[in-house]
């Protein structure tokens, strides 16, 4: 007899700088999301695959729920709207290393009524003291007031994005909660992202390393030129990748290039060993930057920049 084959999208939600990401990256495999020690640093949905032999899981991980005030806050919470409409189940992630705040109780009672089923992750176990284990279990499951799991079921699980902590179990609860249905996607994709929407990623990466307060926030990155080119004593061909980075201010921009040009040569060099590592590949990026006065107040930018259409910009 035939095992039945599962597939399903699971939307990956919480607050800021829960681990969510993280917490994807980990559970495929791959580095689909970047990451940073700050906040609000995915702003659209990113799908991640996890291929096996009877199940395919599509992870949509989701800018971390906050109210909006810009243009582009609204917009990443559009995109957190589109994931869990489009859904077969929610994975509510959590910092259990904390108590909730009034943004995880803002996320519970967001999808508290939606009719998916639901499975928490109290991620960063790793950061969570022994003495406060079972209080901040009991405080995080009555947060989102699971039902009550049948025997041997599990709704939520501690979870460690950076040490890898029962990473298969939280795989296993959500294979349990998907339907049966085809693969989407071939076995060896991980990622529905295009090259360059990854590469400008990496380098938006490294200014959220690298620069400090407003400036990173303000950053938009845009690839203008994505091209293989031929290479002595390599069997492929290497990329030329020019993209431009755009700030809000003048100062911004003085900032982002840095004293004699050190910070900019630094976000390079780094953003340039990240994308060989991710595309295998001898890498030559030329970096640019622009101002682009307060882009993130305006909604036609903003949904520009975050569907890679520089035209008319």
């Amino acid at each position: 007899m035939t095992t039945p084959h599962h597939s399903g999208y699971i939307a990956v939600v919480g607050k800021p700088n829960v681990g969510k990401s993280t917490l994807v990256n980990a559970l495929i495999g791959h580095k689909v999301a970047i990451v940073s020690a700050k906040p609000q640093t995915t702003r659209r949905r990113i799908l991640g695959i996890l291929s096996q032999p009877d199940v395919q899981i599509l992870f949509v991980d989701t800018p971390g729920i906050h109210k909006p005030k810009q243009a582009l806050n609204k917009y990443m919470m559009r995109e957190v709207d589109a994931a869990l409409a489009d859904c077969d189940a929610i994975l509510f992630v959590v910092d259990v290393a904390t108590l909730p705040t009034h943004e995880d109780r803002r996320v519970a009672e967001m999808i508290a009524p939606l009719p998916q089923p639901k499975l928490v992750a109290m991620n960063k176990a790793d950061r969570l003291s022994p003495v406060n284990v079972v209080e901040h279990v009991r405080i995080y499951e009555d947060l989102l007031r699971l039902p009550a799991a049948a025997p041997g079921e599990e709704r939520a699980m501690l979870t460690s994005g950076t040490r890898g902590d029962n990473l298969e179990k939280l795989q296993a609860m959500l294979i349990a909660t998907l339907p049966e249905g085809p693969a989407f996607y071939p076995d060896d994709q991980y990622t529905d992202q295009t090259e360059r929407v990854i590469a400008a990623e990496l380098i938006r990466e490294q200014t959220l390393h690298n620069l400090n307060q407003e400036v990173p926030h303000a950053i938009a990155v845009s690839i203008e030129e994505y091209q293989e080119r031929e290479s002595s004593g390599t069997k492929t061909g290497a990329l030329f990748i020019a993209a431009t980075i755009f700030v809000e201010r003048p100062t911004q921009k003085g900032i982002l290039i840095g004293h004699g040009g050190e910070m900019l040569k630094k976000i390079g060099a780094a953003a340039r060993k990240e994308i060989e590592r991710e595309t295998d590949r001898k890498v030559f990026l030329e970096l640019w930057i622009k101002v682009k006065e307060k882009w993130r107040d305006n909604d036609r930018v903003v949904e520009q920049f975050l569907n890679s259409d520089i035209e008319n910009l």
